[in-house]
Formats: C-alpha cells, structure tokens, sequence
C-alpha cells in the first residue's frame, strides 16, 4: 500500500480535529449527479457457491463517487455476498468487477482507497482502543510514531478522542461501533463498505450514529455503501437505495432521496420522511413476494 498522507480531520461525530487548520464545508447537496465519475461497476456478476447455491443472479450495479448508496431487502437477498464482492473477499463465479474503473490492484493508489466496517467491531480484546484502530496502519508498514496522530485523528473524528487507552471491554456496544469506524478511517479512505454496523445497537444510539454518520459521509465527501435492515436507516442516510430480491438474490427495485444533506432530527420527523420511508416499505414488500417461489407466477 502507498505511504498514507498526514490527515486533515474536521470536527464531527462528537471530535474534535487533531489539526487545527480549518476546513472548507461544503454546501447543502442533494444526491451526487448521474454524471459522476463510478467508484464500483458491477457488470454481471453472479455468485454460485460450492453447494450448488446460486446466491447471486447476474447483477449489474454502478456506485459513483460520493454517492451513500444503501442496499436492503429480505434475508438471503445477497446484500452481504455482493458487499463481499466489492470488498474483494470473495470473487464473482461469472461477471466481473471494476474498482475506479480498474482492476483491484488499482486499489490503495492515491485516491483509490477501501475500507470495510463489519456487523461486529471485530475489536481485539487484549489491545487497546488505540491499537485497535492502528491494525490498518501497522499492516501497512507504518511505523507507530507516524501512526500515533493518524490514530488519534481517527478517534477525535468519531468521539473516542478519550478512549486510547481503554480495553474493548471497558466501552458500550455504541463506542466499540465507533472505534471500528475509527480503525476504518484510519487509512483515510474515500470508499466505505458498511456490512450493518448498528444492526445490534439500540434505536437510541442507532440513530445518534447514523446521524454521525451521515455528516461524516457529508463532510469528508465519502463514497459509501450502506447494507441495511432497517427502512427507516436506509432513508435517513441515503442518496440512493438498492431494493434486492432472493432466490436468487438480485436487484428489484431502486429509489432516490432527493433530500439535502446534512440531515437531522428535522427530517426523520417531516412528511417527506414517512412518504419515502412508506414508498419503500412497499418496494419491499415486492421484493419480498417476487423472493418467495409460490408468487414466481405473479410476480416474474
């Protein structure tokens, strides 16, 4: 991987910059325009495992540069095999897929970086916060005197700024999630795969972090891809969501929130918020039919 460059991080998620210089902020946006250069493409690609199980049909899928693209539906509908895919954790059986319009090895050049967040902080108990959100750097090849204000840029950015020295154990569920987040913008990526990081979080803090979230993505001018449960989530933090359907798991449905962003509180509660979180329920109801083998008739 190529020498990662001193980071410039702005206040947000509760942390406060370890570099004074200030940063310029961006200005109310909508969802990025369809002329945006693509991070992914996913051109036919289709998963059949070693069982014979055909996880995913051929999926065509473009995610461009600034985009926070969410992908929900039933379980089993292939949101975390395509995830996979784009992660590079598992490879396609056919199709293929192109990382800033390259191949993988591509990936880690200067403005091509990737960092994944998992279900779980997959934290290391014997390690300390800070050497936890470190792991990245130290397989890199970074020494830790150059790591140390990369690592503590990382925790200011999502409220650990406090946190270094503290064990795994010592944190709530919420913080252990932010210093995963840490870990995962410790390489100052601008492509973020999120495999349902707050899935197990309660509604409270849930909702706090993806508000943290959504003004980090907003700020640092991230291009993410979100997998999701929740419709509620998905709305609240998307410029776009992937609808998908199972057996075989594949893309049904797409819906754009045209909304600005930073987004808040203001939001959730508005009348445009229940419309599009109701115009979802409803794609995934759909979705949900066209997964089940007895509607294949009704819903092809």
């Amino acid at each position: 991987m190529a020498a990662l460059a001193q980071p410039a991080y702005p206040r947000a998620m509760q942390g406060e910059s370890a570099c004074p210089a200030p940063e310029r902020v961006p200005e109310r946006m909508t969802r990025p325009a369809a002329n945006a250069a693509p991070a992914i493409e996913v051109l036919s690609a289709e998963k059949v495992f070693a069982d014979g199980t055909r996880g995913l049909a051929p999926v065509d899928l473009t995610v461009r540069e600034g985009e926070f693209l969410s992908l929900i539906g039933p379980s089993g509908c292939g949101k975390s095999t395509l995830l996979s895919l784009i992660a590079n954790l598992a490879e396609p059986s056919d199709g293929r897929l192109l990382w800033w319009r390259g191949g993988f090895e591509g990936v880690g050049a200067e403005g091509r970086r990737m960092s994944v967040v998992f279900q779980d902080a997959t934290l290391m108990p014997w390690l300390r916060i800070a050497a936890n959100v470190r792991l990245p750097l130290d397989l890199a090849g970074v020494k830790k005197v150059q790591a140390a204000p990369r690592v503590q840029a990382a925790l200011d950015l999502v409220g650990l700024g406090e946190k270094g020295r503290s064990y795994p154990r010592q944190l709530s569920g919420g913080m252990r999630m932010r210093a995963a987040i840490a870990r995962g913008l410790v390489t100052e990526p601008n492509l973020l795969l999120m495999d349902e990081p707050f899935g197990a979080l309660d509604e409270f803090t849930r909702n706090k972090l993806d508000a943290d979230l959504v003004d980090l993505w907003w700020r640092r001018s991230l291009t993410v891809l979100f997998v999701t449960h929740s419709i509620y989530e998905a709305v609240f933090l998307s410029t776009r969501i992937v609808v998908m359907a199972a057996r075989p798991g594949r893309i049904f449905a797409e819906l754009a929130i045209d909304e600005p962003h930073p987004r808040g509180d203001a939001f959730r509660r508005s009348p445009r918020f229940a419309d599009y979180c109701q115009r979802l329920s409803a794609l995934l109801t759909e979705a949900s039919l066209a997964s089940d083998p007895s509607n294949a008739e009704a819903h092809p």
